[in-house]
């Protein structure tokens, strides 16, 4: 399955993510071989990484859902949006998912208090936004309980452990 990660680093850390570029897309296409069946078809698919900072996802979240505080992922689903799109867009094209976006100073307070490292909150909250790309959402407690599985799931694929206690 041909996909392409966008991944952007600006204002985020130091010099670099703690998980590098190659890392994220072989997570991304094993968390979409997993995830296949919630998938359109499409010849490839791209997605947007943004890790940022409190500061800059706090102003997004201001904006778009009408919350003026930090928060440590969001996800903007262009699956949700009518674009228009030709025969020859769905064949030359690949398919744009949409925009995930966390903040790293949330995932690293995160993190200390999970007890784990950042890559593994990164990981988690990265895998949550995904299935919100690809239309999962938690409205309800049942549905909570059911994505955050998910999201065990797809962390175990990737080799990461996750005890979660609900």
């Amino acid at each position: 399955m041909p996909l392409q990660v966008e991944l952007y680093l600006e204002n985020c850390c130091d010099d670099s993510s703690p998980i590098p570029p190659e890392t994220w897309e072989n997570w991304f296409w094993q968390w979409l071989e997993i995830l296949e069946d919630y998938l359109p078809t499409a010849p490839s698919y791209e997605i947007s990484l943004r890790l940022t900072t409190d500061t800059e996802i706090q102003t997004l979240n201001s904006q778009y859902r009408q919350q003026d505080k930090p928060t440590d992922v969001l996800a903007f689903a262009s699956l949700e949006a009518d674009l228009p799109q030709s025969e020859e867009m769905l064949v030359a094209m690949p398919l744009y998912l949409g925009d995930i976006i966390v903040s790293i100073d949330t995932a690293q307070r995160q993190a200390q208090q999970q007890e784990h490292s950042l890559s593994t909150e990164l990981a988690w909250l990265t895998a949550h936004g995904l299935l919100h790309l690809l239309g999962w959402d938690h409205p309800d407690e049942e549905s909570l309980i059911e994505m955050l599985n998910e999201q065990v799931v797809l962390l175990k694929e990737i080799g990461i452990i996750i005890n979660l206690e609900l």
